[in-house]
Order: C-alpha cells, then sequence, then structure tokens
C-alpha cells in the first residue's frame, strides 16, 4: 500500500526553476528521512539532496548546491525539491524515496 508519487516536472528553460514534489502513502512519513536522485539518459542514477526526518538537517550534491532546496511538510507526507537557476545538464528523471521505497518519476527537461 505505499506509494510515493512525483509531480511538478516538465519543460523550463536554462535558468528557470520548477519544484517537484513527491507525495508519500501508506508510511508514517514523519520517521524517515527523505532523498531525492536523477537518473539523466547514458548516465547512472544520481543523489542530489538529503533531509533528516525533522527537516533540520538537509545535505546536496555539489552540482545542485546553492541552487536547489530540499525541504518537507510532515503534515501534508510530502517532500520538496525547489529548483533554480536550471541548467541543461539538470535534465533527467527524478525519484523520491523513503526509506526502501521509491516514487516513479518525474521528468525535467531543461532546454531553449
Amino acid at each position: 500500500q505505499v506509494q510515493l508519487v512525483e509531480s511538478g516536472g516538465g519543460l523550463v528553460q536554462p535558468g528557470g526553476s520548477l519544484r517537484l514534489s513527491c507525495a508519500a502513502s501508506g508510511i508514517r512519513f514523519s520517521n524517515y528521512g527523505s532523498d531525492w536522485y536523477r537518473q539523466a539518459p547514458g548516465k547512472q542514477r544520481e543523489w542530489v539532496a538529503g533531509i533528516s526526518s525533522t527537516g533540520t538537517t538537509t545535505n546536496y550534491a555539489d552540482s545542485v548546491k546553492g541552487r536547489f532546496t530540499i525541504s518537507r511538510d510532515n503534515a501534508k507526507n510530502t517532500v520538496y525539491l525547489q529548483m533554480n537557476s536550471l541548467k541543461h545538464e539538470d535534465t533527467a528523471v527524478y525519484y523520491c524515496r523513503c526509506w526502501k521505497y521509491w516514487g516513479q518519476g518525474t521528468q525535467v527537461t531543461v532546454s531553449s
């Protein structure tokens, strides 16, 4: 019954912004930290950002530090990824993870 559903992906121009959401159900979401990953064509899946269960601690890959912000709203069972100053190399399918559960991903395409 556990389900993670990503949303918010789409097409955006370089320098633009998107906000991804990952809504969880069937799990006590507030007990677990969460992470965002991404996978670009021809590349391995890479870790992007992580957040502790309470939201007090966040970590970022060097490639997105200063541009992306991970946050969560435990009352809504949702984790977010605010992506600013997007670059073409950010193009990928973005996945959220909580414990052993993964979402199905949402496509982000950065193109001019």
